[in-house]
Formats: structure tokens, C-alpha cells, sequence
């Protein structure tokens, strides 16, 4: 048997190195797992229990920052300094959900007819998230605090390049509130599909890309479950002709190469009106090629590798595909010249409205396209011919014009004058092939739990 077979190896992506080995969870361990997780009485406890170990998760993560963050840059190449700003993200979230919980948590009254009427949040057992890489920490948050914060427990899967950041959620979240609330396994598909089935499982969230995506809804629906989907996104990023054209270009940069490109809700495709392109294309290109590029724990550094090799490999085959159908580059930042890391020069390519690659795909990646549009009517068409809706981000200094353009994009959110975020207070979640169910907020709490009415006859 060969270690891939017993388990998982994590690769460094800055050097090509082998981190660490995980063995798989056994089948005795998954079932060990799924019971304590189903026996847990954390849906019996108190909203001010609730609040206080949250509470403690917060002050957990904030005291292990470093080496949490440390970790998260060793395995997936995160910049230091971004995977600090992830972990204290996390920790902003945590300090939310504690100070608002008991107003999430309390029951609606009613009065009906007479009659007392209540409609309160109920757990629903146990939830089985599937999760990503490139926000080990924040997805992790982002997804399964507002579920926890509802009274479920957690079977958690993370993705195989992230495990040793996955075993540390599991300690950090054990050390805040004890055993079987959130729980970590190493598993590979055929085993998660098995545990989507599982009867002890009540829900599952994926997040992830459309096809996978696909084949996990399949088994939640087959076996009746509520399934959360957040899935890809090729995210519009709309210069309107009022735009600020400087303060656009530094947040186009920004959004699309924050996190080494890999985000959903990065600035993929950057449209832009065809009478301020060349002063946007000037307002862009010295900060791309501005950006540092190199090993994610130099402290200067903006954009390290990408997390695994095929990404980079997949990267550089939808550029080539792009400049073959007659793009250009425009703007591009040097990467070190490295074929042991997964390494790829930061860069922007212009694009024909009308069919490339890199507008009708999703690219994950430190690769943005750029194209122009004649008028409002067209910006609008080319963002909202993509497959995709998670969200959007739109530039005008006008804000009622800005109002009323944002309210035609097919997006789960739009962002004016700023570039698209997840935030704990709002929802999060996109629309079409970016998936389906909302996180975060008070949503995100109501998204997987059962909202159940109770009305007593009173006469």
C-alpha cells in the first residue's frame, strides 16, 4: 500500500516539498465520529452558553494567531500577512455572533386569532461541510458558526492540501467547546459520499466548484437532505463612464490578485466603459506590474504560489487559450522562475467580449480578463452572460445611477465603490451555477436550522 492510498500527503506549493503525512480516519473512526457528534447535547444547551463558548473561540483564536496563521501560509502559500487578516476575520465574526444571538436566538411571537403563536430556531442535528483551501480558516467560520451558533454539530471534511490547518480547527473549536461539536475527518470522496447518506447526518454544505458541487446535491437529494451550495463565481467588476477612474483601478487590482487570485468573489472579469478604458488601462497596468511576487512568508510580499500545481497548470492553459483567440496582455507582474513551485506571473489580459475563455470560464487564479462595453445596456449584458451570480461589484460616482444599474445584475450581492466581501453581518451566496442557500448573519443561523412554529388554542 502506498502512503496516497493509507492517506494524504500535503505539499508545500512554494517548493514542491512534502509537508506532512495524515492517514485516513478509519471506518471504526468516521462511525466513532458521526455518534458523538449525533449524541452531543449542544442543541440542548443554553443561548448564554452559547454565547460564552463562542465567546471563548474568539479569544482561542486570537491568542494562536500566529502559528495559525503560519500554517495557513506553509500549505496553501497565503502572503503572512493575509493569512493574519483571515484569522481575524474569525475572530471578528466570533465577537458578532456573541453579541448578537440572543436576538437571533429569540422566538417570534405572535398573536393569531386568540391563540399564542411562536416561531423559534431549532437545531437540526448534525451538518457535514465540505470545504476548500484557499480560506482555511474563514470558510470553516464563515459556514459553520452561524450553524453551531443554531445548536447543530460539525462533521467537517476540508480539502486534502489544508489537512494540518483542518486538524488545528478541530483542537481550536474542541478547546471552546468541548468535544463533539466540531469534528475533523480525513477522508476521500467515495468515503464522503458514503457519510452524506449516512442517517445520522441531517444536512450537508459544500463549497466548491459547479461540477462537484452538482454531485453532491445529487446525493443530498436522493437522500432528502438540505443541502447548502456556495459555489464558483466569475465575478463582474463594472467601471461605468462616471467612475472614479484611480480609485477603480487600485480595487480592481486589489480584489482580483488578494488571496494569490484564489477567491470566488475576486474581480475575474473587469468591464469597463469604452469611453474611460485607456484611462482605466493606465490607471491599472503600474499597479499590476507593482505587485511583489514571491515566497508567502516574506512579510513584503503581495501575491505568493498558487495552492497546488494543476491549478497553475489549468491557469496557464486558459491564457494560452485566451491570447490564441487574439488577447493581449496588458498588464503583468515577474514571478520567480521556479518549475518545482506553482508559481505564475500575475497578469491581465484583454479580451473580445465576444467568446473568450476567460470570460465564459471560471478563473481561479492570479489571471484577470478585461473588456469594454459601449453603454450601460452592454456592461450589463456581458456580467450577466456568465453562468455564474455570486456577486458583483460596480463603479460610478454617481449613486443613484449606480443604484439603479446594480439592481440588474444577476448576483447574490453587489458591492458599490468597493470591491466584493463577505461580511459577518451580511448574507452571503450566490445564484445560478454559484450555488443556492445563504451564511453568515442571522441567515446564516436560519439556513440550517428548523424553524419551527408552535400555536396554542387558547379557548
Amino acid at each position: 500500500m502506498t502512503r496516497a492510498d493509507a492517506g494524504i500527503v500535503t505539499i508545500d506549493p512554494t517548493s514542491g516539498d512534502e509537508l506532512d503525512f495524515y492517514p485516513y480516519t478509519t471506518p471504526q473512526g468516521v462511525d466513532r465520529v458521526l455518534d458523538l457528534a449525533a449524541a452531543s447535547r449542544w442543541g440542548r444547551s443554553s443561548v448564554e452558553d452559547r454565547v460564552a463558548a463562542i465567546g471563548r473561540l474568539g479569544d482561542v483564536l486570537a491568542a494562536r494567531r500566529e502559528p495559525l496563521a503560519a500554517l495557513v501560509t506553509r500549505e496553501m502559500g497565503k502572503p503572512i500577512t493575509q493569512a493574519r487578516a483571515e484569522i481575524d476575520k474569525c475572530v471578528t465574526a466570533c465577537r458578532y455572533y456573541a453579541g448578537e444571538l440572543p436576538g437571533i436566538l429569540r422566538p417570534e411571537t405572535f398573536d393569531l386569532d386568540g391563540d399564542a403563536a411562536v416561531v423559534r430556531v431549532v437545531p437540526i442535528g448534525v451538518v457535514f461541510a465540505i470545504l476548500p483551501w484557499n480560506y482555511p480558516w474563514w470558510q470553516v467560520i464563515r459556514a459553520m458558526l452561524p450553524a453551531i451558533a443554531a445548536g447543530d454539530t460539525v462533521v467537517l471534511k476540508h480539502a486534502e492540501s489544508v489537512t494540518g490547518s483542518a486538524m488545528a480547527v478541530e483542537e481550536v473549536f474542541q478547546d471552546a467547546f468541548g468535544a463533539g461539536v466540531l469534528q475533523a475527518v480525513v477522508v476521500d470522496g467515495a468515503t464522503a459520499s458514503d457519510i452524506i447518506e449516512d442517517r445520522r447526518v441531517a444536512a450537508v454544505t459544500f463549497t466548491g466548484s459547479d461540477r462537484v458541487g452538482a454531485l453532491v446535491a445529487a446525493r443530498a437529494g436522493a437522500a432528502l437532505k438540505k443541502c447548502v451550495l456556495e459555489l464558483g463565481g466569475s465575478d463582474p467588476f463594472i467601471v461605468l463612464a462616471d467612475a472614479d477612474i484611480p480609485a477603480a483601478a487600485a480595487a480592481a487590482v486589489r480584489s482580483r490578485f488578494l488571496n494569490n487570485g484564489q477567491s470566488c468573489i475576486a474581480a475575474k472579469r473587469i468591464l469597463v466603459h469604452r469611453d474611460v478604458r485607456d484611462a482605466f488601462v493606465d490607471a491599472l497596468a503600474p499597479r499590476v506590474r507593482a505587485l511583489r511576487v514571491g515566497h508567502p512568508a516574506d512579510e513584503t510580499i503581495d501575491v505568493g504560489p498558487l495552492a497546488r500545481h494543476d491549478l497553475r497548470d489549468t491557469l496557464r492553459e486558459q491564457r494560452a487559450q485566451a491570447l490564441a483567440a487574439g488577447g493581449r496582455v496588458i498588464a503583468q507582474a515577474g514571478a520567480p522562475e521556479s518549475a518545482r513551485g506553482a508559481w505564475f506571473a500575475p497578469s491581465i489580459v484583454e479580451v473580445d467580449a465576444s467568446g473568450s475563455v476567460l470570460l465564459s470560464d471560471e478563473t481561479f487564479g492570479p489571471l484577470g480578463a478585461l473588456t469594454t462595453g459601449a453603454d450601460d445596456d452592454e456592461l450589463i449584458a456581458i456580467a450577466n452572460s456568465s453562468r455564474y451570480g455570486l456577486s458583483g461589484s460596480l463603479w460610478s460616482m454617481d449613486h443613484e445611477h449606480a443604484a439603479a444599474v446594480s439592481a440588474r445584475i444577476q448576483a447574490g450581492a453587489v458591492f458599490v465603490n468597493m470591491i466584493s466581501a463577505t461580511d459577518p453581518r451580511l448574507p452571503t451566496g450566490g445564484i445560478k451555477a454559484s450555488g443556492h442557500g445563504r451564511e453568515l448573519g442571522r441567515w446564516g443561523v436560519y439556513e440550517l436550522a428548523n424553524l419551527q412554529a408552535l400555536r396554542v388554542h387558547t379557548t
